[in-house]
């Protein structure tokens, strides 16, 4: 199975049954209770019969926990394919990095308060925007495959961004594949004129306010960038991405602005694309058979905050399978109770779009994303406080990472 290099330790619970909760499987919402046994679903208890008989148990023998649910949600863990948000952590302002070490253990310790048990840190490498510069990126790789050798919370993975203009960048990038150090790659191009720069001047502003550089520093950029990408080596970013695919690692491709540019995208190996710019790009990819990724602060909002595809406008049309954090890791779980809320899709399309799809996708789903016996007990239990989820309990792996009430 791809992707299992994390720690796996003996500190799973031993027994596990979480009783009197509303559980999300694949297609419905059914009313009972979970057992865990050494990190795996091994049951789904629906007959009170069953559960009072199991609860009796539990109380008999050592070693066991007991979890009340009271009634809230169970679902499965989120699986959250593209987030960068770890960037900003490292570095929240232009010229104020912290520490890489100390920015993944805290950026780590927040996921689980948002239902994420398994994330792809989306690093970028090229093209110097936000954390983006070859040393940082292949330090924060590094770091997350040493950590992961120790200890984690969630099942951190990660999610390189290559942009296609970084041709200084393909030694590491061949590198990475190579020794299995990444595990899902996508292709961005950010040259202004085109997918999320199509606009006059987008790309000036965003760099000068990001990176905090002048006009005249920014032109230079400017300059720079679209050089490369008319000296990109696309049939070497063919084969790289063949490679990658031939690993076991799913490629994207990133900000697609018409069918043509999907058409294009499918001969890198391409079977994902991740925020087309508009919804004929996206129901294009779709009858492909390529999963469009769209983002859940798009969902929360209501809009894009280039102007560019509603994502609820994508969901509505069929055009849009996998829901990511983008840049928010918060939204996610709130964008799939306000999608469900609102009558866009029922509750469990909505948690498949966050976790089974996105594990089906990147090829995890035989163990991951969704709540099923024989697969790794990724749970979370959610309440709702005026309209809005909160996680009361994460578990990964049958290990309870977090925990929350409220005093009153």
């Amino acid at each position: 199975m791809q992707g299992n290099n994390s720690y796996d330790g003996t500190s799973k619970d031993c027994r596990m049954l979480i009783m009197n909760g509303q559980i999300v499987l694949k297609d419905v919402v059914v009313d009972g209770a979970l057992v865990v046994e050494e990190g795996i679903i091994t049951a789904i208890l629906q007959e009170e019969d069953d559960i009072a008989e199991m609860k009796e148990c539990f109380a008999e023998q050592g070693e066991q926990r007991l979890i009340d649910a009271v009634g809230r949600f169970v679902l499965p863990g989120l699986i959250d394919i593209h987030c960068d948000a770890i960037e900003k952590e490292a570095q929240p302002r232009p010229n104020t990095l912290f520490p890489l070490e100390m920015a993944l253990l805290e950026f780590e310790r927040k996921l689980p308060l948002h239902g994420i048990t398994t994330m792809y840190h989306s690093l970028s490498l090229g093209v110097g925007l936000s954390l983006r510069g070859d040393h940082l990126l292949t330090e924060m790789i590094e770091l997350i495959h040493r950590y992961n050798g120790k200890r984690a919370m969630i099942r951190n993975r990660i999610h390189l961004r290559f942009e296609v203009s970084h041709h200084e960048g393909i030694p590491i990038l061949k590198r990475f594949l190579e020794e299995g150090k990444i595990h899902y790659l996508s292709y961005m191009d950010h040259s202004p004129g085109q997918g999320q720069y199509k606009e006059p001047g987008s790309f000036e502003k965003y760099v000068m306010k990001n990176q905090g550089v002048s006009p005249k520093e920014v032109q230079i950029i400017v300059e720079n960038l679209i050089r490369k990408q008319h000296e990109v080596d696309w049939e070497q970013l063919k084969r790289l991405g063949k490679l990658a695919v031939k690993r076991g690692i799913s490629v994207a491709s990133h900000d697609d602005d018409s069918p043509d540019k999907v058409d294009e995208a499918k001969g890198f190996g391409v079977s994902i694309s991740e925020f087309p710019i508009d919804l004929d790009t996206a129901k294009h990819a779709t009858e492909l058979g390529i999963d469009v990724c769209v983002g859940a602060p798009n969902v929360v909002r209501g809009i894009s905050h280039d102007n560019n595809l509603r994502a609820v406008d994508a969901i509505k049309a069929g055009a849009a399978a996998i829901l990511c954090s983008d840049y928010h890791p918060s939204s996610l779980l709130a964008a799939i109770f306000k999608l469900a809320d609102e009558g866009v899709v029922e509750l469990p399309e909505a948690v498949r779009m966050a976790s089974l799809h996105p594990a089906q996708a990147l090829r995890i789903d035989e163990a991951y994303g969704s709540i099923e016996i024989g697969k790794a007990a990724d749970i979370i239990i959610v309440d709702r406080y005026e309209g809005l989820p909160w996680v009361t309990e994460t578990i990964v792996g049958g290990v309870s990472v977090f925990s929350a009430t409220v005093r009153y």
